[in-house]
């Protein structure tokens, strides 16, 4: 009769053990391992080409390596009061939860609106300005780089209408700043005298 215990390393023989209320815990153990083994091999299989690279160890062999993955997200306060969640990077929640990775990295971008601007600010480090391109309408602005080492994309809604032909932008250390002029309201309420009876 052979044992379970030939499936394990020696240190794990010693702590073998019945729990009362929890059973096997070892059997535990090794289902969340395969779980996990699953999950990660699904993951795999859908990264993109560009994330998965090869490096060879001192002994010959060689070893898979998977990213770099970038997630974070920026949390503000609205002008009504309500928080503001943005999420960036890489990364993104896909279907049933799965974690779904994209070719381009979304930026941080942050949109201060004055009385006269629409600020758009957006984080681009490792990037050339010529690398850059810009496209904008009246409600919208997308960010876009495409070079072999870094991709970024990003759809920015604006606040408010703009006047995209009069925007200005500057990039200075891996920051990006678009001003863009806000655009006249096209039905300006006129002003009507009002009779006092």
């Amino acid at each position: 009769m052979s044992s379970d215990n030939e499936d394990y390393p020696e240190w794990s023989k010693k702590r073998r053990s019945k729990d009362p209320f929890f059973g096997d815990i070892d059997d535990m153990f090794r289902e969340m391992e395969k779980m996990m083994d699953e999950k990660l091999k699904n993951f795999t299989d859908k990264v993109p080409k560009e994330y998965v690279k090869e490096r060879k160890l001192p002994d010959g062999s060689t070893v898979k390596e998977l990213g770099p993955f970038v997630y974070g997200y920026s949390m503000k306060i609205g002008a009504d009061g309500k928080p503001e969640v943005q999420e960036f990077g890489n990364i993104k929640k896909g279907l049933k939860g799965a974690p779904q990775v994209k070719e381009e990295r979304e930026p941080l971008v942050d949109i201060v609106e004055t009385n006269e601007d629409v600020h758009v600010v957006a984080e681009l480090p490792g990037v050339e300005k010529t690398d850059i391109k810009l496209h904008g309408t009246e409600d919208s602005l997308t960010i876009s780089v495409d070079t072999p080492q870094y991709k970024y994309y990003k759809d920015v809604e604006l606040p408010t209408k703009v006047k995209v032909k009069e925007a200005n932008s500057t990039y200075k250390n891996g920051v990006l700043e678009v001003v863009l002029p806000k655009a006249e309201p096209e039905n300006k309420p006129k002003g009507q005298p009002i009779n006092i009876g």
